[in-house]
């Protein structure tokens, strides 16, 4: 069992530095149903496509953290890649800004969620 798993391991470091590419965020910032002024909701902010994985993510009020997020476990796809989702229950008033505040790499980004009301 161990010349298997270093096995592994020493094909894992092997592999061409392509595959693990240094690569940006993509964001989508939604909400479950559409908005709607004082109806309970769900804001999301799902992002996808990154490496490496250190990433920090968290959903915003008027600029502010949002308690109670909670985070899908870090998951990649088949080019190393990863993906994260991050959801919080809302009800949005009128004059609330919600968004997603994204750090990957350094950079940091805010991404605004556009209700349908």
């Amino acid at each position: 069992m161990k010349t298997f798993v270093c096995a592994v391991l020493v094909g894992l470091l092997c592999l061409p530095p392509s595959i693990a590419k240094e690569s940006s965020a993509k964001v989508q910032v939604y909400s479950r149903q559409p908005g709607e002024v004082g109806k309970k909701n769900t804001l999301i902010c799902h992002v996808t496509g990154f490496h490496p994985p250190e990433i920090n993510i968290e959903l915003l009020k008027n600029r502010q953290p949002m308690a109670g997020a909670h985070q899908t476990d870090l998951a990649f796809e088949e080019n190393w890649h990863y993906h994260l989702t991050k959801h919080v229950a809302f009800t949005p008033q009128r004059g609330e800004a919600f968004a997603c505040n994204v750090t990957h790499m350094g950079i940091t980004k805010i991404y605004t969620w556009e209700p349908d009301m």
